[in-house]
């Protein structure tokens, strides 16, 4: 079993003995220490709740509510949902903050409560940080029965979240209802399966084969959106000659497209698509973290904009976008973030940028595909022995390599040219990340082979 306790929230496997997995006792532990710091932080006693569709969310969900109701905070439950959804919720319910209950591309086993802030967005190291000290000092104090906090059930937001993504000036319905696409949509059987159709009706797509979209939480496959996960829906598209495939993770904040021939437009792209489409029309600058490809620089520079690089994970993508002004940034993984409409992963947003953009273009998928920047990433790792010292490592890797441009925001990141090695060190294992782009293949395979034979070297000095 599993638990793993960070600055966003809180994830593990279901089961187990508590402490160790994401029981009953850590659900009401963590959910009371967030009350807690929420209540602290704003003075409201309001807060979001919404969950994808695993096959725990129920069970979580009610201890989720009969703890917030302890601490007499109103809930505002959405039921199954999507992160995105809960982010847009906050803001216009006024709440101190929102819980997303879902382990996002995890397997079935796993579930997770991710945190937001009165804002809707995920909230920072610092809030994290205080959230779990709350948590392990364990002075909870709940409420008189006479303040007990009161439960709303509210399934308006499929609908508002729809008319938000509908009212984007970059959105155009009557372009998408005109290019009268045949779409073939892969669910993984949660609430995409709920939002994506209901999304693509109202931008006037006629055509959607549903494939997954039964939200019962029986992932069919390995609910990452990743090639060989997608093989069902790469067959589907070529089988119903469609025009794409559409991918989403369970908690539809990851967003991926198959092209009309059954290959992989790759989730790097989505981004970089998306992007091209808004720096058309928009002048601004983007971001991205930095094990994300170099196409979305390349796209950007073009444009008249600047580029700039973040670390990992997404709290830290939104604070450079805010920081740069940036009009859009995400993450390579299928991550779109819009400000336009808020800050936060959505692939709602990603879906109606993108028809918009594929019919404005008049393009097939793999024709839009092949006007970019050509690149791949090659990920690799390289296990270490628990005592070792993984900074002093890269350390010394970035002194071999201090003539090339290179960032140490997040673990070390070294250029060469248009090419360029990502090391970070893992949270939870004495492993590093070796992730590399080049031109090809082989060409990014090539330099991480490179840096992994210079870290052997000093290791053994």
């Amino acid at each position: 079993m599993t638990l793993i306790k960070s600055i966003s929230g809180i994830r593990g496997t279901i089961g187990g003995a508590a402490g160790d997995g994401l029981t009953p006792v850590d659900i009401v532990k963590f959910t009371s220490a967030f009350g807690t710091w929420a209540i602290s932080k704003s003075g409201i006693k309001k807060i979001v709740i919404g969950r994808d569709a695993r096959i725990s969310g129920s069970m979580v969900n009610n201890l989720v509510i009969g703890t917030l109701q302890g601490l007499g905070i109103d809930v505002i439950d959405l039921g199954l949902s999507t992160t995105p959804t809960v982010e847009i919720a906050v803001p216009l319910e006024q709440a101190a903050g929102g819980i997303i209950l879902t382990a996002s591309h995890n397997p079935k086993q796993w579930n997770a409560l991710k945190l937001l802030n009165s804002k809707g967005e995920f909230i920072s190291d610092t809030d994290g940080k205080d959230v779990l000290e709350i948590a392990e000092r364990g002075d909870l104090k709940y409420a008189d029965v006479d303040d007990l906090g009161k439960v709303t059930q509210d399934d308006s937001y499929l609908q508002k979240h729809i008319d938000a993504v509908l009212a984007l000036p970059l959105v155009d319905v009557a372009a998408i209802a005109k290019a009268d696409f045949n779409v073939v949509i892969d669910c993984v059987n949660s609430t995409g399966g709920i939002f994506i159709p209901a999304l693509l009706k109202a931008l006037g797509v006629k055509t959607v084969h549903e494939l997954y979209c039964e939200p019962d939480g029986k992932f069919p496959h390995n609910p990452e959106p990743l090639p060989e996960n997608l093989i069902a829906l790469s067959q589907e598209v070529v089988k119903k000659k469609a025009n794409l495939g559409i991918a989403v993770d369970p908690d539809v904040d990851r967003l991926c497209f198959v092209n009309e021939d059954g290959s992989m437009f790759g989730e790097e792209y989505t981004l970089v698509a998306v992007a091209d489409y808004v720096l058309k029309n928009t002048v601004g600058n983007t971001v991205s973290n930095l094990s994300s490809t170099r196409a979305l620089r390349d796209v950007t520079e073009k444009a008249g904009g600047e580029y700039h690089a973040a670390a990992v994970g997404e709290v830290n993508v939104v604070n450079k976008m805010k920081e740069t002004n940036a009009i859009i940034g995400g993450e390579g993984n299928g991550g779109v973030i819009y400000p336009e409409s808020h800050y936060g992963r959505d692939a709602l947003v990603g879906i109606a940028l993108f028809l918009t953009h594929l019919a404005k273009s008049g393009k097939t998928v793999s024709a839009l595909r092949a006007s970019y920047p050509a690149y791949f990433i090659s990920k690799n790792k390289i296990t270490l022995t628990p005592e070792m010292d993984i900074d002093a490592l890269l350390l010394k890797v970035e002194e071999k390599y201090k003539k090339q441009p290179h960032s140490t925001i997040d673990g070390l990141k070294i250029e060469f040219d248009k090419e360029w090695v990502h090391l970070r060190r893992s949270n939870t294992e004495p492993i590093i990340r070796i992730y590399s782009e080049g031109n090809s293949e082989t060409v990014a395979n090539n330099l991480a082979n490179k840096i992994i034979a210079d870290i052997k070297e000093i290791l053994s000095i």
